[in-house]
């Protein structure tokens, strides 16, 4: 990881801050506890490399840590999302790779999903133009996903010769759409528009194009402005309630609510209540 200044600051219970984190291969801006990730190749449609997968893998690992962050938006520059992996870049020299480097790639991918889908902070996604390949997934795997009438969202995977189980597609796009429209896209690899994502629910609203970003980050700092730690806890639970039963799930959000109610915020909340006042959260 590098920073602007020094070494990261290290904080009680190895807690860090990353708002002056400098990044290598796309943009970070953190302000008033919302970091806003931008893919930043425009003239390539936004793809990733060997490079920005790792470097988005160790960041949002390292947000796990990061007590400066509340909520995270991830998106493209200029106007589109992300092309997936770059064809120059990465689909060429993968098919030089013997089969060890293969599986070293494609876990590394894979890691980069574990680490958003495990990092606290809520991540909502701002999609306009191409959504493809994984830059799909990385919509995918993002909390909540505002997109444009005029985007393009495709699991494209099969078109180039692969199968549509990528980074964890075949786990998590049936949650979001159901089973049989998640077969579709990623048995044909065909883009679905804007109006159809929102109709089947993979994003949560349509925003015009030269909006979806500023509502993105609008939505970011509310939820910054919230019980952090709380929702936290919610994308955890939502998060390992899919391997549960019913009867796992309401004894594990047993357990979640009752660590909640021992934080300040839950007490901020209610002497708030008393008081007609609106609460102030602070994460703890």
């Amino acid at each position: 990881m590098r920073y602007l200044q020094g070494e990261p600051q290290q904080l009680p219970g190895n807690r860090k801050s990353l708002a002056a984190y400098a990044a290598r291969h796309f943009r970070f801006e953190v302000r008033e506890g919302v970091a806003t990730l931008t893919l930043n190749r425009p003239e390539r449609k936004n793809p990733l490399t060997f490079e920005s997968y790792a470097e988005l893998r160790d960041l949002f690992r390292e947000l796990a840590h990061a007590d400066d962050i509340k909520a995270v938006v991830i998106a493209g520059a200029g106007e589109n999302f992300c092309s997936g992996g770059d064809v120059h870049d990465i689909i060429g020299p993968l098919t030089k790779l013997d089969m060890p480097g293969l599986l070293t790639f494609t876990r590394m991918t894979g890691d980069l999903v574990k680490a958003m889908r495990a990092c606290p902070q809520p991540i909502v996604a701002a999609i306009d133009g191409i959504c493809a390949g994984a830059g799909a997934i990385l919509a995918l795997a993002s909390d909540m996903r505002f997109g444009t009438a005029r985007s393009k969202t495709a699991f494209l995977f099969t078109r180039v010769g692969l199968a549509g189980c990528d980074m964890g597609a075949c786990a998590i796009l049936p949650r979001i759409i159901g089973q049989g429209r998640a077969s579709e896209l990623l048995y044909t690899g065909r883009a679905m528009g804007g109006e159809e994502a929102e109709r089947w629910g993979f994003f949560n609203r349509l925003v015009a194009p030269e909006a979806v970003l500023a509502e993105a980050q609008q939505l970011a700092a509310q939820l910054a402005g919230g019980p952090t730690f709380a929702h936290g806890m919610t994308k955890k639970m939502l998060h390992q309630e899919w391997n549960m039963g019913v009867d796992e799930a309401i004894e594990a959000e047993a357990q979640a609510q009752a660590i909640c109610m021992a934080t300040n915020d839950f007490h901020r909340a209610y002497h708030a209540f008393v008081a007609k006042q609106k609460p102030e959260f602070e994460g703890d």
